[in-house]
C-alpha cells in the first residue's frame, strides 16, 4: 500500500513540473525577435567654423632703453625714482659740469678772438680791392690779404663749431631719458664715476603700453596651415585678432592684433616667431611674462563638429562613431578627428551631411543591432 502511494505521488510531481515547463514554454516562444533598442540621435550638419590655435609666447616691452652717460664725470645727482614713470626728455643724472661749463667758456672766447680777427682781415682785403683796381699793388699782394680774409673766416667757423661741441658736452652732464616708460632700478648712486659711451648701463626705461608678445610656432605647423589654404581645406581669415591666457588660466581682457611674422626660422627650435601688440593700460602684462596666445587661423568652410561623448575608441585606437544605417541598423565608422571646439570633435572624414549619429543609448548597442532612432533629447554640445 505503502509503494503504490509513493508511485502515486512521483507520478504527480512529474506531472506538475511538465505543466510548468509547457507554460514557461508558452510565456516567451523560441526564435522570436526582440525589439529595437531606442536610441537618441542627431543628424550630422556641416557649416562654416573658424578654427583657432593656442601657441606659447612671452611678453616683451614695445620700447626698450639703455641709459648711458655720453661724457665722463662724477654723478651728482639722481633725479627719478627707481620703478616710476619718466618721461621723455626728463633729466635721470646729473653729471659734474664745472669742467664743460669751463671749456664752453674758452671756446666762446676763441670765438670772439676769430671774429675780431676776421674783421681786421676783412677790412685788409677790401683796401687791397681798390688798390688792385688802381695798380697801387701787385696781384700777389691782393691775392695774399684775399687769402687771410678767407682763414679768418674759417677760424671762425672753427670757433663756432668748438663753441657748439662745447654746448652739447655740457648739455650731456645732464642724463636724459630717450624714451618715456617705467624706468628700472638705478645701477649708480651720485658719488660715482661715470664714462663716455660706458658697457654698463646706468638704468634702464621700457615701454609697457602697448606691450608686444612674441608667439612662438613650429615651421611645420605653419608649412600645414600653408597647405590647407592652398588646398582649399581653409579660407584665409582677415580677422588679425589675438587672445591672451595669462598664467593663471585667466583671459586677458584685452585683444590684441597680430604685426608681423619672422621670416626667418630659428635653428635650434625650429619655430617661427610672431608678434602681436597688446594695450596694457594697467600694466598687467610685464615683459618676459609666459602667456597662451589663441590666434585665428582661417575659416573651414564645411567644418562637421560632432560630441565628444559620441566618439570611442576602438582596439586599435582609432576613432569610432556609431551610426545608424539606411537599415535602421547600427553601424560602426571610423573616422579622423582634428581639435576639440566647444567641447566637439572636429571631424574631417568618415562622417557626411544626413548621417544619423547616435549619442544617446550607446551603451546598449552593438554593431548590426537594430534600433529605434528618436531626436536625442540632450544638447549635442555636451
Amino acid at each position: 500500500m505503502r509503494q503504490l502511494f509513493g508511485i502515486a505521488s512521483a507520478i504527480s510531481m512529474a506531472l506538475l513540473i511538465s505543466a510548468c515547463d509547457n507554460k514557461a514554454e508558452q510565456g516567451t516562444p523560441q526564435g522570436q525577435t526582440p525589439p529595437p533598442t531606442a536610441v537618441g540621435v542627431v543628424q550630422v550638419q556641416s557649416g562654416p567654423q573658424t578654427l583657432t590655435t593656442e601657441l606659447p609666447g612671452r611678453s616683451r616691452a614695445h620700447l626698450e632703453a639703455e641709459v648711458r652717460p655720453q661724457v665722463s664725470g662724477i654723478i651728482t645727482e639722481r633725479n627719478f625714482t627707481e620703478g616710476g614713470l619718466v618721461s621723455k626728455g626728463q633729466s635721470l643724472y646729473k653729471i659734474d659740469d664745472a669742467s664743460f661749463l669751463a671749456a664752453l667758456q674758452s671756446a666762446e672766447a676763441d670765438l670772439a678772438s676769430a671774429k675780431a680777427g676776421l674783421v681786421s682781415a676783412k677790412a685788409r682785403a677790401a683796401r687791397y680791392q681798390a688798390l688792385l683796381s688802381s695798380k697801387a699793388i701787385s696781384k700777389q699782394d691782393f691775392d695774399e690779404a684775399d687769402a687771410s680774409f678767407k682763414e679768418a673766416q674759417a677760424r671762425v667757423a672753427q670757433a663756432e663749431a668748438a663753441v657748439n661741441n662745447a654746448k652739447i658736452n655740457l648739455d650731456y652732464t645732464q642724463v636724459r631719458a630717450p624714451i618715456a616708460g617705467r624706468i628700472g632700478k638705478s645701477s649708480v648712486t651720485a658719488g660715482a664715476l661715470v664714462t663716455a659711451n660706458q658697457s654698463m648701463t646706468l638704468a634702464t626705461i621700457q615701454q609697457l603700453d602697448p606691450i608686444n608678445v612674441d608667439i612662438s610656432q613650429s615651421s611645420a605647423q605653419l608649412l600645414a596651415l600653408k597647405a590647407k589654404l592652398r588646398q582649399g581645406q581653409l579660407q584665409a581669415s582677415d580677422h588679425a585678432e589675438v587672445e591672451l591666457v595669462l598664467e593663471d588660466g585667466s583671459l586677458y581682457e584685452h585683444k590684441g592684433k597680430l604685426k608681423f611674422a619672422e621670416v626667418n626660422v630659428e635653428e635650434t627650435t625650429g619655430s617661427v616667431i610672431l608678434r602681436a601688440e597688446f594695450p596694457n593700460p594697467d600694466q598687467l602684462l610685464l615683459p618676459g611674462m609666459y602667456v597662451r596666445a589663441r590666434l585665428n587661423m582661417g575659416t573651414d568652410p564645411a567644418a562637421i563638429l560632432v560630441p565628444q561623448k559620441a566618439i570611442s575608441r576602438n582596439t586599435k585606437g582609432q576613432a569610432v562613431a556609431m551610426v545608424v544605417n539606411k537599415d535602421n541598423q547600427v553601424e560602426a565608422r571610423v573616422v579622423t578627428t582634428a581639435e576639440v571646439i566647444n567641447n566637439q570633435w572636429r571631424i574631417t572624414s568618415g562622417l557626411q551631411d544626413g548621417d544619423q549619429l547616435i549619442i544617446e543609448g550607446l551603451q546598449k548597442i552593438r554593431p548590426g543591432a537594430p534600433v529605434s532612432a528618436t531626436p536625442a533629447t540632450t544638447s549635442p554640445a555636451h
